[in-house]
């Protein structure tokens, strides 16, 4: 998908307005490891295009006009992950599991920076371990972890931010991989969803955080061996996460040339 220079030029130039970027196309880039799908039989039978045409399916319904959606996997050369596609991403939603140490680290660093500089940043399920997780977070990530396929209610403990807009709570997901607390990551901004599960843990499973100009947000449910990216109410929270981390500002994170006096007029 090619998207016209113009609308990258006004994403990346200048801030935009709270207005602006509800109205505005978002521009997204729904990222996917693309081999659980190719190679086990049981994953593709759920997922037959792959986990991430079902992620940028899902907001394609949910958002219609307001997004123009583009993928990219691990295969591709530079993860479909170039310098070009960044700049022309608003949002960039990263699917990650078996493959996390495969992710090349040059690239790691040019999505970091594309984060620092605005762009928005969904990292879903074991997308916790993921390198640019732990880089833009610092911490080791490291979380309790069980697959019996239990039952997990997703309940909703900040119901006034955007991101649980028209969400149910809880939200119910008959089977699902338990991730459990301790989680090893910083205290979030905002604490929008704590998952409760069949064998009693808790877990922070909806967590936000800004990191330079951009916005981070974390969303457990999403194992590869169960319909999670099918289930309307995960579809609504990943749409209302697109929205909340759209940018409001895209600039360079560092290495900005010297001042001069009086270069603001």
């Amino acid at each position: 998908m090619q998207w016209g220079l113009h609308a990258v030029v006004r994403a990346v130039s200048r801030p935009a307005t709270g207005s602006e970027v509800s109205e505005r196309t978002v521009r997204v880039t729904v990222w996917g490891e693309n081999l659980h799908e190719r190679e086990e039989p049981a994953v593709q039978a759920i997922y037959p295009d792959g986990m991430h045409s079902a992620i940028a399916a899902g907001l394609t319904e949910s958002l219609g006009g307001r997004v123009e959606v583009r993928t990219a996997t691990l295969e591709q050369p530079e993860h479909g992950l170039t310098q070009d596609v960044l700049d022309a991403t608003d949002v960039l939603t990263w699917w990650g599991h078996k493959a996390h140490e495969q992710v090349a680290d040059e690239v790691v660093a040019r999505v970091q920076q594309a984060v620092l500089g605005g762009m928005g940043l969904l990292v879903l399920h074991s997308g916790h371990y993921s390198k640019i997780f732990r880089a833009l977070l610092g911490t080791p990530c490291d979380l309790r972890w069980r697959n019996d396929g239990e039952r997990e209610l997703v309940w909703t403990v900040e119901p006034s931010h955007p991101i649980a807009a028209g969400v149910p709570n809880p939200i119910e997901i008959e089977a699902q991989e338990m991730y459990g607390e301790p989680f090893a990551i910083p205290r979030p901004d905002e604490l929008i969803f704590i998952s409760s599960f069949a064998g009693g843990e808790v877990f922070r499973g909806g967590c936000t955080w800004v990191r330079g100009a951009g916005r981070i947000f974390y969303f457990s449910p999403g194992d590869q061996e169960y319909p999670v990216y099918h289930h309307p109410d995960v579809r609504r929270v990943l749409a209302n996460g697109v929205l909340w981390a759209a940018p409001r500002l895209r600039s360079a994170p560092a290495g900005s040339p010297e001042s001069a006096v009086g270069w603001w007029k």
